[in-house]
C-alpha cells in the first residue's frame, strides 16, 4: 500500500524541540528524526526534524494512526485527494504540529505543520492508480 514515508517538521526560535518532537511521535511513534540547522528569512535560527519511515512495521502503524482522524479530516482528505498528489504516486498532507503534540491529528493546510510525503505503492506507477489506493486508504 505504501513504500515509503518521509516528513519534516520546522522548531522555529520560539518553540520548544522536545514539544515538536512529541507531536512528530504522534504521528510516527518509533522514528527518531535526523536534525539539521538552517536559518529563517530573517537570519533567526531554524531547526529542521526530518525522516524517512521504510519498515512495513512503521508504515502499518502509521495507516492505523490515521484511524485517529475525525471523518470531516478523512473526507477532506479523500476530497483533496487529486490536488495532493503528484504524478509519481507522492502524497502530500500537513498535519497541525500543536494538536498532534496534543495527540490530536487535524490536517491543515498552513505551513507551521509536519509535512508528510507517503509514497503510494502503486503498480504500474501512475496517478490514477495511485488515487484508487489512497482511497482505501482513508476508507472511501
Amino acid at each position: 500500500m505504501i513504500h515509503n514515508i518521509s516528513y519534516r517538521a520546522f522548531v522555529y526560535g520560539t518553540e520548544n524541540q522536545e514539544k515538536v518532537e512529541s507531536a512528530i511521535k504522534t504521528l510516527f511513534p518509533t522514528s527518531s528524526p535526523q536534525s539539521e540547522f538552517t536559518e529563517g528569512y530573517f537570519k533567526n535560527p531554524v531547526l529542521i526534524l526530518h525522516d524517512k519511515i521504510t519498515k512495513k512495521r512503521e508504515l502499518r502503524d502509521f495507516v492505523k494512526n490515521l484511524d485517529k482522524l475525525k471523518d470531516p479530516d478523512k473526507k477532506r482528505i479523500v476530497n483533496q485527494l487529486e490536488n495532493k498528489m503528484d504524478h509519481k504516486g507522492n502524497l502530500f498532507l500537513r498535519f497541525d504540529k500543536q494538536r498532534a503534540y496534543l495527540e490530536d491529528l487535524k490536517v491543515v493546510e498552513h505551513g507551521d505543520s509536519i509535512h508528510v510525503k507517503i509514497k503510494i505503492a502503486a503498480y504500474p506507477a501512475k496517478k490514477e492508480v495511485a488515487l484508487k489506493i489512497a482511497r482505501e486508504i482513508f476508507g472511501e
